[in-house]
């Protein structure tokens, strides 16, 4: 008897431990009609309907979770789970063309920012009609914020948040971080490249020193990355906004972040002392800050959980906008 009791209970107990968590982790996929884009969701147990935060990953291969090549710092899976522990819902996803979506575009040289912004629209849609949740908060970091922006002038959402945003046309940011990384002449051909590019007119011989960030199979997402302007993205939307930026980001500059505030004077903006791009406090040089970029353990920023939170929780029972 006491034996059949064992085996009952270690079938029992697993359920009741299940059970028991407070938060479920769950994939999750969008079927866009050209590629099924595959994220993860992280879900509060709640019988009423519950915001939740949509995060949209920065700039190249960068995958749901914040990572990229050489750069394994889990960023934004670390910001949803501290946000899972608020008992506040997310979804994650690989962008068309990255990671376990790479499916949905295996050829890089098909890919532009109105296809990221249609597949963050149609994420959108998803979600709302997903009985669970009764409003969608937009999260963007560094590029994602600009992408965010642009969605959310398409259609109305509860909220977005810039995390690393830039405030500049992306072509000036890239010029600014390439000035003392490149040799002289390096440096002419990339500000030439990028002149032509600003253009529309593609660059078929790149040389190799620049094959990694202007080679021609990526020129065409450059072209219409270059067409945006993010402060202007950012003026248009009508939701609710919070602008999140670290006093030691190396990337992007307060002054962006400020840039920002001015095209949408409403906005809320929280300037963290000490925060780095991959959104841990660490010290002002890059290569003194080259650690936190791939070690997914170092704790995120807690002004940046508490303000994002906060954010969230204020954001209304109902999607804001036109």
């Amino acid at each position: 008897m006491r034996l059949l009791f064992s085996i009952l209970l270690s079938f029992a107990l697993p359920s009741l431990a299940k059970a028991a968590d407070p938060v479920l982790y769950r994939p999750i996929q969008l079927d866009t009609g050209s590629g099924v884009l595959q994220g993860s969701l992280i879900l509060p147990r709640s019988e009423r309907p519950q915001p939740v935060v949509l995060f949209v990953s920065g700039s190249g291969p960068t995958d749901r979770d914040g990572n990229g090549p050489g750069a394994r710092n889990a960023a934004l899976q670390r910001l949803a789970e501290a946000l899972g522990k608020r008992r506040i819902a997310s979804v994650r996803f690989d962008k068309r063309g990255v990671a376990a979506s790479r499916g949905a575009e295996p050829d890089e040289s098909h890919l532009s920012v109105e296809r990221y912004v249609a597949d963050l629209v149609a994420w959108i849609r998803l979600l709302e009609a997903d009985p669970r949740f009764s409003r969608v908060i937009l999260l963007g970091h560094s590029e994602g914020a600009l992408i965010a922006s642009l969605a959310a002038d398409q259609i109305p959402v509860a909220g977005v948040v810039t995390l690393a945003g830039s405030g500049r046309p992306i072509d000036v940011v890239l010029r600014d971080q390439l000035a003392g990384k490149l040799s002289p002449a390096a440096l002419a051909s990339a500000q030439w490249i990028i002149d032509q590019l600003l253009r529309g007119t593609p660059v078929p011989e790149v040389p190799r020193e620049l094959l990694v960030l202007l080679r021609p199979s990526v020129q065409p997402y450059l072209i219409s990355l270059f067409r945006q302007h993010p402060a202007r993205a950012f003026a248009a939307i009508r939701a609710p906004a919070l602008i999140v930026q670290g006093t030691h980001d190396v990337q992007v500059d307060v002054e962006d972040a400020q840039a920002l505030k001015r095209a949408k004077p409403d906005a809320e903006l929280a300037i963290i002392p000490g925060m780095n791009h991959v959104l841990r406090i660490a010290p002002a040089g890059f290569r003194a800050q080259l650690p936190t970029y791939d070690d997914p353990d170092r704790p995120l920023a807690r002004e940046l959980i508490e303000r994002v939170a906060h954010f969230v929780e204020r954001s209304g029972s109902a999607a804001t906008g036109r």
